[in-house]
């Protein structure tokens, strides 16, 4: 079955740059983020013409010794975040709406930095409330222990490609997040 994110197929890319990628941490390829990262720096195209099928995309990733249950883990974060996507919603505003506060496990997990981020984003007009929850509740689902502010830019990263009509806001985002740790934007 082909994979779809955001509308585009996922098929062979150039990777967008990024100083420090999950895979080359200390503890190599463990978790769902790890997967997710590579499938969205190798894999993300809008051909769809070509785009491997879900167990091509397994076999590979399989190959660049991702455990099975993590690829699966990812797999079912994408089916949910296409479940998830915010059709219909209004343009994104000024970011004057409501303050979100925080509770329970995701002060656990969204560290200040993290919770300061998605402030910023809102205040810069980039997410609205409701795309603010879907990055929270896909950053939330990666049952992570904690997620540092890289790993939380990738999760907006990601969600914001899968939303219909915001590509100036996916452009602004990768623009500002990748570009500012100094290396170039494919």
């Amino acid at each position: 079955m082909p994979v779809s994110w955001g509308g585009a197929s996922i098929g062979p890319v150039a990777p967008p740059a990024r100083r420090t990628h999950p895979w080359e941490r200390a503890t190599l390829k463990e978790n769902v983020l790890d997967v997710l990262v590579y499938l969205f720096e190798h894999f993300i195209t809008d051909a769809p013409e070509g785009s491997p099928d879900r167990d091509s995309l397994q076999a590979t990733l399989l190959e660049a010794g991702f455990p099975p249950g993590e690829i699966r883990k990812a797999f079912d974060w994408l089916d949910e975040l296409e479940r998830g996507r915010a059709d219909g919603v209004a343009p994104i505003g000024t970011g004057s709406g409501p303050v979100r506060v925080y509770a329970g496990p995701e002060l656990t997990r969204l560290d200040a930095d993290c919770r300061g981020f998605l402030l910023y984003l809102e205040q810069q007009g980039v997410l609205d409330a409701t795309r603010r929850e879907l990055v929270i509740e896909r950053a939330m689902a990666l049952e992570l222990a904690e997620l540092d502010l890289d790993d939380l830019k990738w999760v907006v990263l990601m969600v914001m490609f899968n939303q219909p009509g915001q590509e100036a806001a996916y452009a602004w985002i990768q623009g500002h997040l990748l570009e500012s740790e100094g290396e170039p934007v494919h």
